[in-house]
């Protein structure tokens, strides 16, 4: 079992920055693939961005490249989402998850999820 807990959501203006934390405790935390996925008010939770275990290679959705920038600190057992240029259209939940295997953007893959943190931009 990994148990996620998210932190850094609130309320921004449009263009400002914020950095989302995600700490995981449990099972072993270097071995799994961590993700960010964000659901928005009457959509469909959807992929953002996942780092492997390793942490060299990454993947990101069209719509946060160059804005937005995943990593984690396997020493901290922690993942983190820096997330600038942030826009109206990214306010949604944001969702921590994990999978003990190669990177993935389907929701269905990750095997465990935090509590979610509301991000909020406004215009």
């Amino acid at each position: 079992q990994v148990q996620l807990v998210e932190s850094g959501g609130g309320l921004v203006q449009a263009g400002g920055s914020l950095r989302l934390s995600c700490a995981a405790s449990g099972r072993t935390f270097s071995p799994y693939t961590m993700g960010w996925f964000r659901q928005a008010p009457g959509k469909e939770r959807e992929f953002v961005a996942a780092i492997s275990w390793i942490g060299g290679r990454t993947n990101y959705a069209d719509s946060v490249k160059g804005r937005f920038a995943i990593s984690r600190d396997n020493g901290k057992n922690t993942v983190y989402l820096q997330m600038n240029s942030l826009k109206p259209e990214d306010t949604a939940v944001y969702y921590c998850a994990a999978r003990r295997s190669v990177i993935s953007t389907t929701t269905v893959d990750y095997d465990y999820w935090g509590q979610g943190t509301q991000v909020t931009v406004s215009s």
